[in-house]
């Protein structure tokens, strides 16, 4: 807790900060990074970043001293991959268009197909170029509760071909299995996938090269089992002689970002509700989609502290809420708020709706200096349109 505050001070005594800005901590970054490199070290797996949550691109030469590579959903992730970390190159999508396959595997190791049609269709194009092909399966174990939107192995699940509707007598060129089914979850989820999927797929992994985890595993969480996923690496790679990939995304900057934005008024509504200068449907969306409430530096739950607030937006969403906080001392205009784990899953995913301007990003280095890696004006709403 205590670096935690350290760096809140930092961000808010920064009186020069336009807000709202993202801010990624580097030195939590580094912390993360630092974990997941040795998982590979220890085991000899290899890690990557899924683009999809984190493609702060500046980052990337950092990033690709600890790990392996990349992780892609489609053709501008994996140009992005290619670019600006340029080491092993992973993708999959649900359907490759065909005018983009041509340059998907020119910029791709790995080619991971979600059906035998998509296989049959691109496996000539793969081969001839000298690239690997995987095709993603569904162990149909969902260990997920509450929320079917992020839940590869819920019933009406589109992601992975299911054992009924598997070819095993057209894998010709087939060089790996791809599984992934968790979110936010712990290496006991993974233990319980991997008996399923070994079950299930397992027979036709002898005489493959590589088996990739997918992603969703929470590896930098306080409470994360590591030596459970370690085991389950080592198990997979001497039992069947494969090469064990992993692509989480959140946990390579988790709690590692900051989102820092300014009090434009204070309304009385049923409660007190402050207007911010940031937006969950813009800025987090993921607030009002998973939904959740984000950690707010200094304050606690309704009621625990003195003065009560929900915290809302300035556009014309009516339900535009951040959540409901309590806190200290009252907050009033130009007061300054700093929520916690922005740096996953609301860069990749913001918008403009309303003309709301994007958040710069910067870096808080090390040394507790910022460094702007971005800003956004009037021509970043325009240029969408």
């Amino acid at each position: 807790m205590a670096e935690i505050s350290n760096s809140v001070s930092k961000i808010l005594a920064e009186s020069g900060l336009k807000t709202p800005c993202y801010i990624i901590d580097e030195a939590a970054l580094i912390r993360n990074l630092e974990i997941l490199a040795g998982v590979e070290k220890r085991t000899g797996c290899k890690i990557l970043l899924a683009q999809k949550a984190f493609s702060c691109y500046s980052l990337y030469p950092l990033i690709g001293k600890y790990v392996s590579g990349t992780a892609c959903s489609g053709l501008f992730e994996a140009r992005l991959g290619a670019e600006e970390m340029g080491k092993e190159n992973h993708v999959f999508s649900a359907a490759y268009r065909e005018s983009e396959i041509d340059e998907i595997i020119a910029n791709c190791g790995h080619i991971i197909f979600n059906s035998f049609t998509q296989l049959d269709r691109y496996r000539g194009r793969v081969l001839a170029a000298g690239k690997k092909i995987g095709l993603r399966v569904n162990p149909e174990i969902s260990t997920q509760e509450g929320h079917e939107i992020y839940d590869p192995c819920s019933a009406r699940s589109r992601l992975g071909i299911r054992l009924r509707d598997f070819r095993a007598e057209d894998l010709d060129g087939v060089s790996g299995l791809h599984f992934h089914t968790l979110c936010e979850q712990n290496s006991d989820d993974l233990e319980r996938t991997i008996a399923a999927f070994e079950q299930k797929f397992g027979v036709y992994l002898k005489g493959m090269e590589w088996v990739n985890f997918g992603g969703g595993h929470h590896i930098t969480r306080e409470d994360y089992d590591i030596p459970r996923l370690e085991r389950c690496i080592l198990h997979m790679q001497e039992k069947y002689g494969v090469q064990v990939y992993l692509e989480p995304g959140e946990a390579f900057a988790l709690n590692a970002g900051w989102l820092a934005t300014e009090v434009l008024d204070i309304v009385n509504c049923d409660m007190p509700t402050a207007i911010l200068d940031t937006s969950a449907a813009c800025h987090m969306p993921d607030v009002l989609e998973m939904p959740y409430r984000p950690p707010l530096a200094g304050a606690g739950e309704l009621h625990e502290k003195a003065h009560d607030y929900r915290l809302g937006s300035q556009t014309c969403l009516s339900g535009d809420f951040i959540g409901e906080y309590s806190f200290d001392e009252p907050i009033a205009v130009g007061s300054r708020l700093v929520f916690g784990d922005m740096a996953i899953y609301s860069m990749v995913k913001n918008n403009t709706f309303n003309g709301m301007p994007l958040p710069d990003i910067l870096l808080m280095k090390t040394d507790g200096s910022f460094e702007t890696l971005k800003t956004f004006g009037y021509e970043n709403f325009k240029c969408r349109l």
